[in-house]
């Protein structure tokens, strides 16, 4: 029976036997059982590699310890809210941090940027995910967006359909039209920068996808 820690780009958490390309945490989650208990545990969402040196990781979801959750790829981790690890891609987030600077003047260091992704990735009161107007042709490659329900990764002129396990269907992506953004404003713009992260950016299903 997989464990519910498979995290969608809209932020839920799946139970799916798929691992994903991409490991991080928002504190712990899930109760003495292991059962999921709350969307996030604090305003650090990190978004870290599979593997690091030579650290052994013992059972997932031990009682106190933050939930290990798995993504897809790196850009279904951003649009949940997540941003690189200071420690095991301390590459990524020196590089994220530089183009914080620029696109967010005074805010330096990971406090003020997970206060900043904060206010645009969570309700104060619902605790629900905040989405907003975007135009699509206006959006870079690796923002998600929803359409017809489903969140779609924007590659290109297409829009590919997310699922646990990979992309599966691509559709065009139609100009002069407005879309539900998913991936936190701030995010979208660090993207824009042409970002180019250190672990796998997108799951290779979205270069194999047919129409």
């Amino acid at each position: 029976m997989p464990l519910q820690n498979r995290a969608t780009p809209l932020g839920d958490l799946v139970a799916d036997p798929g691992r994903g390309l991409v490991y991080g945490n928002r504190g712990c989650l899930h109760d003495e059982t292991g059962r999921i208990r709350r969307r996030y545990n604090g305003k650090r969402w990190i978004a870290c590699r599979l593997q690091f040196r030579d650290w052994q990781r013992g059972p997932l979801m031990q009682p106190g310890r933050f939930t290990e959750l798995f993504f897809l790829d790196d850009a279904s981790a951003l649009a949940a809210g997540h941003r690189p690890c200071a420690l095991c891609r301390r590459e990524d987030y020196a590089r994220l941090v530089a183009i914080w600077r620029d696109l967010h003047a005074g805010q330096v260091g990971a406090d003020a940027i997970d206060a900043q992704l904060h206010t645009e990735r969570v309700a104060a009161h619902t605790r629900a995910q905040l989405r907003c107007e975007a135009r699509l042709d206006e959006l870079p490659d690796g923002a998600f967006v929803l359409r017809e329900g489903a969140p779609c990764l924007v590659l290109g002129a297409d829009l590919l359909t997310w699922t646990p396990r990979g992309y599966v269907a691509r559709r065009p992506r139609p100009p002069d039209h407005q879309a539900v953004l998913i991936t936190p404003p701030s995010l979208v713009q660090v993207l824009r920068a042409d970002w180019n992260p250190l672990v796998p950016f997108l799951h290779p299903s979205a270069l194999a996808t047919g129409t």
